[in-house]
């Protein structure tokens, strides 16, 4: 498997762009089949499955274009966190490759970044690291403001949003300052664009409601993988508690099972407890594997 990004500079990242429009999106099905044949040896089907998501790539890459970097650079890192993604991918967990592969992209570029602002002065813990990727973007929402007129913001503010220390919140600003640029900057390359023309809008875009499709996705799976470990009378009450659109009252779940409502009350809050506890969990675990990539 490989990309072809490695092969465009940034002047001829347009081109790159459009060749990888020219993939056509898979369907489930066929995702599932050419996941199968790549784990049984098929480099192939491997290759189909990575060109067939490179825009998505794209779109990830493009939330931390802010952060003063070569697009190209951060493209060609979150494709090899799609190929690693790929080599991954479990076609019978019901998920779909991108929905895994997300957090791949991800960790790669997010990886490449701390180390391009090095990381002895910047990531050194998990809450710095942390701390670095929200800094920019809370700055940017609370300057918004809720009516949409710019707000100036101090640290006390971010470091509420962030709940964090104000001197935190400074301490990163410090840190990071060496690496401000001017948005009329060019991206470099023949390529006449400058910063200024991908900042943010503030509608809501396709890629973004895709995006957050992806993410209910796996919110869903882990609410699903986190309901399997209850049982069968946990999932009855969650169900028909919580999930239902129409939920049962807790004397009809007390009738249902032939206990009292004051029972079906405890019951109803160990199950949620425990469906809790899961998804921390799973949530925990999952968070973990992003890490160690």
């Amino acid at each position: 498997m490989s990309s072809s990004v490695e092969a465009h500079e940034p002047g001829h990242l347009p081109l790159y762009l459009k060749e990888i429009g020219n993939h056509a999106l898979l369907t489930a099905a066929e995702e599932q089949a050419l996941a199968r044949s790549f784990i049984q040896g098929d480099l192939q089907a491997g290759h189909k499955l990575v060109t067939s998501n490179l825009r998505f790539v794209v779109k990830v890459a493009y939330e931390y274009r802010s952060y003063g970097l070569r697009m190209a650079d951060l493209i060609q890192e979150g494709n090899i966190g799609l190929m690693k993604a790929v080599q991954k991918f479990d076609p019978d967990k019901g998920i779909r490759l991108i929905s895994y592969a997300v957090w791949w992209i991800r960790a790669f570029i997010q990886s490449y970044i701390l180390k391009s602002w090095s990381l002895v002065k910047l990531g050194t813990t998990q809450a710095q690291r942390k701390l670095f990727f929200a800094l920019a973007r809370t700055r940017r929402e609370l300057e918004r403001g809720g009516n949409g007129t710019p707000t100036e913001v101090d640290a006390a503010a971010i470091a509420r949003k962030l709940n964090v220390k104000a001197s935190e919140v400074r301490e990163m600003e410090q840190r990071m300052g060496g690496h401000d640029l001017s948005l009329d900057a060019p991206m470099g390359g023949e390529d006449a664009t400058s910063h200024l023309d991908f900042l943010e809008s503030g509608h809501v875009t396709q890629d973004d409601e895709v995006a957050e499709r992806q993410e209910a996705d796996v919110t869903r799976e882990l609410i699903a993988q986190a309901m399997s470990r209850l049982d069968s009378r946990e999932r009855f009450i969650i169900e028909q508690r919580v999930m239902s659109e129409s939920p049962m009252t807790l004397r009809q779940l007390g009738e249902h099972f032939g206990f009292s409502r004051e029972r079906a009350r405890q019951l109803e809050i160990r199950a949620k407890e425990k469906l809790k506890v899961l998804l921390a969990e799973l949530m925990a675990a999952r968070d973990g594997d992003t890490a160690a990539a």
